[in-house]
């Protein structure tokens, strides 16, 4: 049914324009008799028919069939060239759409149509030398014609053309007034990688600038900021570049602190560690920063304040990374008291419990404290059960 529904539109208006240009034809007298519109036009109910009884193989070719009768009508044609390139019959859809290119009496609207179609052709069967030639003419032709250039990007991020997926990204924004920075900003980082990867720091580093211009808040300009700096024992810099991308998107902070904490230990700031650390708890609810500060708190007061330290901070968040480490950290310590350490355990375990689902929809994978003989999600029938962690014998 979501593949009738999928289609319906698309395959409603491919007969109503070949019917169009039949009544039209029928008005002047010169192109279609009532019999054959008529005899068409039952062939279009048919076609709705197999459609509305799940039948979509016979429907398309039945429109294919009206399409093919209609050769006259643009619109018709583009539509039958596209339904050929959905059908994987991109041969036949290449040679329609090249024969529209090459009519005469296009308007400037009909040959930008038909170029795209022919492009989008070329792309479908990997010719992207080809698509590449059609869509730099089109955006030629007419300034304006974004889906141009936004194949264009595709086929530059294909080939890992930065500079020229760098170019048309602009333009497309120059054209549509829709933002392209964050699109511009990873270019600019991928050329980047490429430029450090080959020892040219100083182009990488102007890379790393024009990423920050194009997206002042990307995470991985400030990623790579803190590699090409740390690379050049720079630690200091490489510092306050990982900071910064840490401060721009605190889900990549598991990523960055490896590094980050490393800088950190080589030019010996400790305090800066700890400080920025206790910055990312207020702001990161996840375990990594209060674990790395854990390590920390071991090494400079040691093991007592450190499981101490740990486990206050997981009964608020609760983390079986977590759970790992203060059972470390209780073993470590001489004068650990384990029973303390299992009451802190239960707490964490039951938070744990409670948090995490017990029911799971194999259809979509919807997540459930309690079950539920419908999936709230998906709708599905007793697609929902137990987790095996969940189930007690």
């Amino acid at each position: 049914m979501a593949f009738v529904t999928e289609w319906f539109w698309f395959f409603l208006l491919l007969p109503i324009a070949a019917l169009s240009g039949w009544v039209i034809g029928r008005r002047g007298g010169e192109r279609h008799s009532d019999t054959q519109v008529s005899r068409l036009s039952t062939t279009y109910f048919r076609g709705l028919n197999y459609l509305l009884n799940e039948q979509p193989d016979k429907a398309i070719e039945l429109f294919l069939h009206i399409a093919e009768l209609d050769k006259e009508t643009f619109e018709t044609q583009v539509a039958l060239g596209h339904l050929f390139r959905r059908r994987g019959e991109v041969d036949r859809a290449i040679r329609l759409h090249q024969g529209l290119v090459q009519r005469p009496d296009l308007s400037d609207q009909q040959k930008v149509q038909a170029l795209l179609a022919l492009g989008e052709d070329y792309m479908r069967s990997g010719l992207l030398d080809r698509a590449e030639t059609v869509f730099t003419e089109l955006a030629a032709l007419d300034q304006r014609a974004p889906q141009a250039l936004r194949h264009l990007i595709s086929i530059y991020q294909a080939e890992r053309d930065w500079p020229k997926a760098i170019e048309n990204a602009t333009r497309f924004e120059e054209a549509t007034g829709e933002p392209m920075g964050k699109l511009v900003g990873h270019f600019e980082c991928e050329l980047a990688e490429r430029l450090l990867s080959t020892g040219d720091i100083d182009g990488a580093r102007a890379a790393v600038a024009r990423a920050y211009a194009a997206d002042s808040k990307s995470v991985r300009a400030g990623i790579l900021e803190g590699r090409i700096e740390r690379e050049a024992g720079n630690d200091a810099a490489a510092i306050r570049a990982f900071e910064r991308a840490a401060r721009h998107d605190t889900d990549f902070l598991p990523e960055i602190l490896p590094a980050l904490l490393a800088a950190h230990a080589r030019i010996g700031d400790g305090p800066g560690a700890r400080a920025f650390l206790a910055e990312m708890t207020e702001h990161y609810r996840g375990i990594a920063p209060v674990l790395a500060l854990a390590r920390l708190i071991e090494t400079e007061q040691g093991v007592g304040e450190a499981r101490a330290y740990l486990a206050e901070q997981l009964k608020d968040r609760p983390s079986v990374r977590g759970e790992a480490a203060l059972i470390e950290l209780t073993l470590a310590e001489a004068n650990a008291d384990p029973t303390r350490t299992l009451h802190d355990l239960k707490h964490i375990t039951d938070q744990l419990l409670v948090r995490n689902p017990s029911y799971r929809c194999g259809r979509c994978g919807f997540g459930a404290r309690s079950h539920h003989w419908q999936c709230p999600s998906c709708k599905e029938w007793g697609s929902i059960k137990p987790l095996l962690n969940y189930a007690v014998v």
